[in-house]
């Protein structure tokens, strides 16, 4: 028994203690999308918990990242070939976020090193690293940034450096915006403390964000009922399409 609790000293003194300690929050505990859902935006705001006075050594920085929920992906190369476009080369991302915005004190190259960039997934490059090679192509890695262009210009993957306000090393704050068209889902939060280009600590909460309303009956039916969705479209296309026919014959008789 006493070599047991000598074993369990030795292991917590051997734990790196955290010196600085996050404490935040966010503005909104749930993100709802209705029919006039336009975007939203979150503030991430928090305090630096400490136990001693501030390091000197290097400069605290924070960096906030906030993710949708990941699916693989299917990025194909178009080419033109005998005057039309068609899909020549394809590769399979095996994760990437649907939605992932990076804010921080600083320009992620000035502040974080490979190793932690590695090692926690902050960049958009390392969150959708990981990808399975369709085996028709070399250059992977052009495919990645094609997905990033393409929802960069959409607005869904986003890297906003320098827009934190972190004020004497202790408080901080810094907004995200969040567009109209989200995927549902838990969006997962982090918040890292960054010294001397390594996370010496890291917070992490989830923003629920779901449909609402009448935009959640029919999301819902859509997934669960398929069938039935489809004969209530079949149904209302129709009875759209009569309703304007017989307008317009109206109007011309």
């Amino acid at each position: 028994m006493m070599l047991a609790r000598l074993f369990a000293l030795y292991l917590l003194a051997a734990l790196p203690l955290h010196a600085e300690e996050v404490v935040a929050g966010l503005s909104q505990a749930r993100v709802s999308i209705t029919a006039n859902f336009a975007g939203s935006e979150i503030l991430v705001f928090g305090a630096v918990k400490r136990e001693a006075p501030i390091p000197e050594d290097a400069p605290l920085d924070v960096i906030i990242t906030v993710a949708g929920p990941s699916d693989a992906v299917i990025v194909r190369r178009k080419a033109r070939r005998f005057g039309i476009w068609v899909n020549t080369d394809a590769v399979e991302i095996d994760t990437a976020p649907s939605f992932y915005a990076v804010s921080s004190t600083a320009p992620l190259v000035d502040i974080l090193s490979d190793t932690e960039d590695l090692r926690h997934k902050i960049s958009i490059p390392r969150a959708i690293r990981a990808i399975g090679n369709a085996g028709t192509v070399d250059d992977t890695e052009e495919f990645n940034k094609a997905l990033m262009r393409i929802r960069t210009r959409s607005g869904l993957y986003q890297l906003h450096p320098g827009t934190i306000e972190l004020t004497e090393e202790t408080l901080f704050r810094g907004g995200v915006a969040l567009p109209s068209n989200l995927t549902v889902g838990d969006y997962t939060t982090r918040i890292f403390l960054v010294r001397g280009g390594e996370v010496i600590d890291a917070y992490e909460t989830t923003l629920p964000v779901n449909k609402v309303g009448l935009e959640r009956w029919i999301y819902t039916l859509a997934h669960e009922k398929p069938l039935i969705y489809g004969i209530l479209s079949l149904i209302i296309a129709i009875v759209a399409g009569w309703g304007a026919s017989t307008v317009f014959r109206y109007i011309r008789g």
